[in-house]
């Protein structure tokens, strides 16, 4: 479905079965209409995917030269380089960028997507694939084209531009097991409606149990993404008997936290303990000592979902999902275990 086939006032007004100035009370003035007339409409606009257009050059124009971004956090370092990219290649299209943040909170995101789909964005940027049905069947009813990044699936049904969380985490454990280490603990972000943690913490199970000959996984925490967050697990970690000789983290700023109160605890890193991130953010390399880390894609995964939504708004009949690699980059935090 385009921009003048999406549902109208008109559209909603039928299927509440009232008049379009009701819906319009509805929608400015709420109280001044009844709750069954409010939920009658609130019905239809859900079951439609109406989202009311704000401005007259949105009602006029089938295209605004506008798309949205929505990503869980402006605070993530590992989005601002992607997104800043993903900008550079809309703005040589002569394409405007509309940035919003849901606090990885899944209701705030599908109020955002509607938010930025009212003002006229003609496609999106979105972060991960999982996302409530409610979020799913809106984009179909609207067909809101969009790419889904910081992921990849085989899925023909949507558009991918990502990496492999699961596969990228299974490398990095491995390299870990490679070193000698068999006690491995994890450090991983809140999983719980986050694809990209979960594939993370899959990929690490996963690489432990195909390698047998003693390897453990010894403890999982989740932590938000802070610093002390990070620092906090550790301690908790490290409290453990037998502790990890080494721990893999779910991004750099959680391994900052960790490689931080290892230094406050005296733990000798690597000597004692390997700490593993994953991102390879500007932080990774200027912490003492360096950490080993993935290093994502950011820029070419920011530049190629750019030109891919592009072909989806120029009406392309077909546009493949583009799977990026990533790459172990091994430093001074990961060393073989003590003897």
């Amino acid at each position: 479905m385009n921009k003048s086939t999406a549902p109208t006032l008109e559209d909603v007004a039928r299927m509440a079965g009232v008049s379009t100035a009701s819906i319009s009370r509805a929608l400015n003035d709420p109280d001044k209409v009844s709750k069954p007339t409010r939920e009658k409409i609130e019905a239809a606009i859900d079951a439609l995917g109406y989202t009311p257009h704000f401005g007259g050059r949105v009602l006029a124009l089938s295209r605004t030269n506008t798309v949205g971004a929505i990503i869980p956090s402006m605070a993530n370092a590992m989005f601002a380089s992607g997104v800043q990219a993903f900008q550079e290649v809309l703005s040589e299209a002569g394409v405007n960028l509309l940035v919003a943040s849901t606090g990885y909170d899944p209701e705030h995101e599908l109020r955002q997507i509607k938010a930025l789909v009212g003002h006229g964005a003609d496609g999106l940027l979105l972060i991960g694939s999982a996302r409530p049905q409610a979020t799913q069947d809106f984009l179909k009813k609207r067909g809101v084209p969009h790419v889904l990044s910081w992921c990849f699936r085989q899925d023909p049904a949507r558009t991918f531009v990502g990496f492999d969380n699961r596969q990228a985490a299974y490398d990095a454990t491995s390299r870990i097991l490679a070193e000698g280490h068999r006690r491995i603990s994890m450090i991983c972000g809140l999983r719980q409606g986050n694809d990209r943690a979960q594939d993370r913490y899959d990929g690490v199970q996963a690489a432990i149990a195909d390698f047998g000959q003693g390897a453990q996984l010894l403890q999982v925490m989740e932590a938000k993404y802070r610093i002390e967050y990070g620092a906090e697990a550790f301690a908790e970690i490290m409290r453990t008997n037998p502790a990890p000789t080494a721990i893999i983290c779910g991004n750099d700023v959680l391994a900052a936290g960790a490689l931080m109160r290892a230094r406050d605890l005296s733990v000798d890193v690597p000597g004692r303990v390997s700490l593993v991130g994953f991102d390879d953010i500007g932080l990774a390399s200027v912490v003492t000592p360096p950490l080993a880390t993935v290093r994502v894609p950011q820029i070419e995964m920011g530049r190629v979902a750019a030109r891919v939504l592009l072909d989806r708004l120029s009406g392309a009949p077909e546009v493949d999902s583009v799977e990026l690699n990533t790459e172990f980059i091994h430093r001074g935090s990961l060393a073989p275990p003590p003897a």
